[in-house]
């Protein structure tokens, strides 16, 4: 076993995180896993999810039947319900992306609320309330930005997120195996709910590290990749500028460091992951 796994096992242990498995790798090694507490394969990672739902959409930039400047409303033209807000017309995929559609606070959050609070019909919930501001020029982090993500992939290749992911990049990286959350409609939500293990949940910050590629085929593209390096898509760098990370509800992480390559991923119930985030960033061994 490692031995940053070791000792960041330890510092989490002294902090109290309840942590179930790390997962880490370094540039040209193995994937190595330290389970801290038996669980079950697959956990679900909350709002790890986000990340790759935005990768779905990421591949869909590179295969040019999609662009992040595209409206919402002309993706789907043929099926909006009538008398939606008209500040609609302003939203972009890329608004999705980065929150700024203008959802209001705590929309469709399926982590806190019954998913049938939202109604059979998700697609139709979205587009029933008003916008909370002009797509843009506000800012609120909520659930409903990936579903709506979720339904734009379907759109644009008739598969669902998830079987599209199986079939572009899951199987690819070796998924052990990968279930979603779904709507009454049978969509996943896109912005939680992924089951994963932790040794599949590091190969998108590997990924993204190693500039698209991984076991020497080329998922995504390079312009992609740095883009949401960039723009910061889904992940954030931290304070230091050295860590590239994406977190989750109940202290989910998966990161990579820019400077020594190391990419890290953690599965907890009740962690806080910042601890994680920092001892990465300061670790030099």
């Amino acid at each position: 076993m490692s031995k940053f796994l070791e000792e960041c096992a330890k510092m989490l242990k002294e902090k109290g995180d309840n942590v179930l498995r790390l997962s880490e790798q370094l540039p040209g090694g193995e994937i190595e896993t330290l389970e801290l507490v038996p669980s079950n394969r697959c956990q679900d990672i909350y709002s790890g999810a986000k990340a790759f739902t935005m990768t779905a959409i990421g591949i869909l930039c590179d295969d040019g039947v999609l662009s992040v400047d595209d409206k919402i409303t002309d993706i789907f033209a043929d099926k909006l319900p009538d008398n939606i807000d008209p500040r609609w017309e302003k939203a972009t995929v890329e608004h999705a992306i980065l929150h700024t559609v203008g959802f209001p606070s705590s929309f469709m959050d399926i982590d806190t609320d019954s998913t049938l609070e939202f109604g059979r019909d998700h697609f139709r919930n979205m587009f029933s309330v008003p916008l909370a501001y002009v797509p843009g020029e506000g800012r609120i982090y909520t659930d409903a930005s990936h579903y709506l993500l979720s339904r734009v992939v379907t759109e644009k290749t008739g598969m669902r997120l998830d079987d599209f992911l199986w079939d572009r990049l899951f199987a690819g990286l070796g998924f052990l195996e990968a279930a979603w959350s779904r709507c009454p409609m049978g969509y996943p939500v896109g912005g939680t709910g992924l089951y994963i293990h932790s040794s599949d949940m590091i190969k998108l910050p590997i990924l993204y590290r190693d500039g698209g590629v991984y076991g020497g085929k080329r998922y995504l593209s390079e312009d992609w990749v740095n883009t949401v390096l960039r723009k910061e898509y889904c992940f954030e760098w931290d304070k230091t500028g050295k860590v590239f990370f994406k977190g989750g509800m109940n202290g989910q992480k998966m990161l990579f460091n820019k400077i020594n390559g190391r990419a890290v991923s953690m599965q907890s119930y009740g962690a806080n992951s910042d601890h994680l985030a920092v001892f990465a960033a300061e670790y030099t061994d």
